[in-house]
């Protein structure tokens, strides 16, 4: 089992901890799943997640606040169990996030059945020419009576093809560049919503390129006021930005539990590798990148939770820090595990192609560079 003295550090509550040892013990019983076909694996993990109340967590309902806290242990106990697993419930918040921040009552009848496992939720920002740069984004959303219209095309979304709701962005153009956005609730069978690719990725997750053409949509869809989409994007991502460095740490904590394993029974030379100080010098920076990781992780969420309106700088360090060592941390365990550690189906092979997107969605590493940069100059 990973090291779980974290938890008595002062970021967390009694609540934090009796939630990180009931989780540890469902994901003993439940956890890893079977990857072979992705979707049908993803719609188990959320039916299971909801099952087990899991996803009560991913969303706020009324009167309630998003626990950042929670979020952080959950990802990281979930990616250390089965990074699959972390897919799963990591969507159902970001994809809901919108709705849980800023939705209506009406709105929020869909964001139940999220947090049910009942509807699986779809967050569709990214284009083909607007990633990390949003104000590119050329996805439209006129205004017509009675509601809206909807014309463009969407990429890298996760969830495309299974999910039941997507929260879409799309210009309504109040304002130039980031300013003239909205977002829209919208339904997976709404006319004129098709899904035109199913993405392949070295760790497969279901990814999906989306078409909007001429999707008619009534003003009940608008999540928040017209022209506020950026505003809405970017508070959903101060929450769950730092939850991505969290997933990083728990795939980084299985990654040097492995090694730990394999160091202490590997033997060359009449020794265990553990016992040769080379290793132990590798094993040491190992620790090191975990330990600075979860002190970024909580101290992001510790903050938002303790009230700060924005927590962009601490969430982007934690974000940029967290996966940035988690793949150094994977990439060691791999070489110390010689050619076990690329044999596909080993742990730290799965391990060191699930890290790799978690340095580019969300804000790739280099734009959380410019966002710490622009926060301390």
């Amino acid at each position: 089992m990973a090291d779980r003295t974290f938890l008595d550090w002062p970021f967390f509550e009694d609540r934090h901890r009796d939630l990180s040892a009931a989780l540890e013990a469902w994901c003993g019983t439940h956890l890893p799943v079977d990857h072979r076909d992705v979707d049908a694996a993803c719609l188990s993990l959320v039916a299971g997640l909801g099952a087990g109340g899991w996803l009560r967590h991913s969303g706020a309902g009324e009167g309630e606040r998003l626990d950042v806290r929670t979020l952080c242990l959950i990802r990281e106990t979930l990616a250390r169990h089965d990074a699959l697993a972390d897919f799963a419930f990591a969507m159902q918040g970001l994809g809901m996030g919108p709705v849980s921040l800023f939705g209506t009552a009406e709105q929020r009848a869909w964001l139940e059945r999220t947090r049910a496992g009942t509807a699986i939720a779809g967050f569709a920002l990214t284009e083909p020419e607007s990633g990390s740069d949003v104000a590119a984004t050329r996805t439209t959303a006129a205004r017509v009576q009675g509601g809206w219209v909807l014309n463009g095309e969407k990429t890298w979304i996760s969830n495309g093809g299974i999910a039941d709701v997507y929260v879409v962005f799309a210009r309504t153009g109040e304002a130039p560049g980031a300013k003239g956005l909205s977002a829209f609730l919208i339904p997976a069978e709404v006319v004129g919503l098709a899904v035109e690719e199913r993405l392949e990725v070295i760790a497969p997750h279901p990814l999906a390129r989306l078409s909007l053409r001429d999707v008619h949509l009534p003003d009940a869809a608008l999540i928040g006021e017209a022209g506020a989409g950026f505003k809405v994007a970017m508070a959903v991502l101060d929450v769950f930005r730092s939850t991505v460095g969290a997933a990083a740490l728990g795939m980084a904590r299985r990654a040097l539990d492995e090694t730990l394993a394999r160091v202490k029974a590997r033997r060359i030379q009449g020794q265990a590798l553990a016992e040769m100080q080379m290793v132990q010098g590798h094993i040491a920076d190992m620790a090191v990148k975990v330990d600075a990781a979860a002190l970024l992780v909580y101290r992001a969420a510790w903050t938002k939770d303790m009230g700060a309106a924005r927590v962009s700088r601490e969430a982007a360090m934690a974000k940029l820090y967290a996966t940035e060592a988690a793949q150094e941390v994977i990439d060691m365990a791999v070489q110390l595990h010689g050619g076990e550690g690329v044999r596909h189906g080993s742990v730290v092979e799965g391990l060191y192609r699930e890290i790799r997107a978690l340095r580019i969605y969300e804000g790739a590493s280099d734009v959380q560079r410019i966002v710490i940069a622009r926060s301390v100059l």
